[in-house]
């Protein structure tokens, strides 16, 4: 974050509290993802700031699992949400956190309301509940088991706890106040039994607190100091204060950002796991999901993922981020540290018959112009090449400054060629060869020909070329906003998102890439290799085009 920006309303809050030396100026945050699903691009915005904001005024960012609901939380979420964090660039404090960590403190903690007459043990099913609660504009209603004496709700709870109980048959509820115009204040529900296999602490437990109950207790065990939460918890405040309040516990401050929205994505994890159920794509990271590491294998660099989140800023309202401005903030970051290279996707054959045959030379070109360090590569030249397919027309219109018979070109860092003929297949009049002559003076960087080519090709060596899969990505939607209310998200998956060409011709540099390598394909746009690639099966992914397609709004 710049230091010459004006602060952002989080950023005041903590200010604020330095001045008046709350927690003694100490500033210690927390990202608290729960293990059901891979973190999306909004979660991003999330670890941004959270991390940001401790490293801005010297404080620390712890990593918690808030891992409650046993029946949707797995391993291999886990480590895929500390594998994103660290790719993003970012260190939490000591080792990764569990709420499962603090399940004993928060069966103390519940027994403590219970014996404060503030919690009680509801037989009522979740249906009955749900009515009592009543609705916005009307009171609820007691519950029949309301007023049960301390005693009973503690003998009750404990055999909650050890099992004398069925699944749904008994909740927990915390005594606060069924008149309050915020239904989470409404008698919530902090305990349910629930026999499900946790994925750290096995069958140890079969009683499993509620979000509401568990999150501002971790806060307070952690000591986090500002608990930044998205703005779809607004309404849950008054009960995390409540329980911080009646507990006793050290006050931690929750304060509530807008979430960020990009078009044409999704962020709901619920969703975005039935987009893999359901074959949509090929995995959590398919290089079409809006995942961290659907981003990552996309070949989006995290220093552009950063840059974005910090553009975007700090609102208070939900509001909708164009998904062109991130794509612009990607090929700014590409743009300064890709490898530039060669590929012809949709090859055609050149020879140029004036060229000594059996011979090949290599050609100096830059690696990335806009970066004096990345220094240069030798290309290998000889007498048959590959051109992309559009760059040759029969009959060409204006202003076509590529190549057509007759016309001249440059090759890039090579030389300069005329087009003598064309050889075309009788029956379908496709071009199946082009026949052209070189200028031997007209090399790159030392021409002395007095030639002026008006366009410039990019090719690759037809002898030394390596072939791969390159595969071409348009939005997974459709439209702007998925969920629009009413509508069937999947009715706007997008089914011609992938679309895959075999056998491009690839210089033989990249050859030698590695996984997640980016590269500048020469007036083609970004591409990064992908996991799927073999040694003798090179994949590229497309990861954005070269043409900037993002303005500012007015």
């Amino acid at each position: 974050m710049e230091e010459s920006r004006s602060l952002n309303f989080i950023e005041e809050f903590i200010e604020e509290d330095i001045r008046n030396g709350k927690h003694a100026g100490r500033v210690h945050t927390r990202f608290p993802p729960e293990p059901n699903g891979y973190l999306h691009i909004g979660h991003a915005k999330a670890i941004c700031l959270n991390f940001e904001i401790a490293k801005k005024y010297g404080g620390k960012t712890n990593l918690r699992f808030d891992d409650t609901n046993p029946a949707t939380e797995e391993t291999e979420y886990v480590n895929a949400i500390k594998r994103d964090i660290q790719w993003l660039g970012y260190t939490w404090e000591g080792k990764e956190l569990y709420a499962s960590d603090y399940f004993e403190q928060l069966y103390e903690y519940a027994l403590d309301l219970i014996r404060k007459g503030l919690a009680y043990v509801d037989d009522s099913t979740a249906e009955e509940i749900a009515l009592q609660k009543g609705t916005p504009s009307e009171p609820g209603k007691e519950s029949p088991y309301r007023h049960r004496s301390v005693e009973e709700n503690l003998d009750l709870f404990v055999r909650m706890k050890d099992g004398e109980f069925p699944d749904g048959s008994r909740v927990l509820r915390a005594k606060v106040d069924l008149t309050s115009p915020n239904m989470h204040m409404r008698d919530p529900v902090i305990y349910r039994i629930k026999r499900q296999h946790h994925h750290r602490t096995g069958d140890t437990w079969c009683i499993y607190p509620m979000y509401d109950f568990a999150h501002g207790q971790s806060d307070s065990i952690e000591g986090i100091t500002h608990s930044l939460c998205s703005l779809e918890f607004i309404h849950h405040r008054p009960l995390y204060e409540w329980f911080i309040q009646h507990l006793g516990i050290f006050p931690s401050r929750q304060i509530e950002f807008a979430r960020m929205n990009v078009t044409y994505m999704i962020t709901s994890k619920r969703r975005l796991l039935q987009l893999v159920n359901e074959g949509f794509v090929s995995g959590w990271d398919d290089a079409r999901m809006p995942t961290i590491s659907g981003l990552r294998r996309r070949g989006y660099p995290a220093a552009a993922i950063r840059t974005f989140c910090d553009k975007v800023g700090i609102a208070k309202r939900d509001n909708w981020i164009e998904i062109e401005f991130l794509e612009s903030c990607v090929r700014a970051e590409l743009n300064q540290t890709a490898l530039r290279r060669m590929a012809v996707l949709d090859a055609v054959k050149v020879v140029i018959t004036n060229y000594p045959e059996g011979q090949t030379e290599w050609l100096p070109t830059e690696n990335n112009p806009e970066d004096e360090h990345a220094g240069h590569r030798d290309i290998p030249f000889s007498r048959e090449i590959f051109i992309e397919r559009e760059d040759f027309m029969m009959e060409p219109p204006k202003k076509f400054f590529r190549l057509a018979p007759g016309a001249t070109v440059r090759l890039k860092s090579a030389y300069i060629i005329t087009c003598d003929s064309v050889k075309t297949n009788q029956e379908t009049g496709a071009v199946e060869e082009i026949s052209c002559s070189y200028y031997p003076d007209s090399k790159s960087g030392a021409d002395t020909s007095g030639i002026k080519a008006k366009g410039t090709l990019h090719w690759v060596n037809a002898a030394t070329a390596v072939e791969g899969e390159i595969r071409l990505y348009e939005r997974l939607f459709t439209t702007e906003n998925p969920l629009e209310e009413g509508v069937d998200f999947l009715s706007k998956v997008n089914r011609n998102s992938l679309h895959v060409i075999q056998n491009a011709k690839l210089e033989p540099a990249l050859a030698d890439a590695g996984v997640g390598e980016s590269f500048q394909f020469l007036r083609q746009g970004y591409f990064t290799l992908d996991s799927d690639s073999t040694p003798g099966h090179l994949v590229f992914n497309q990861t954005v085009s070269l043409k900037e397609g993002w303005t500012p709004k007015e």
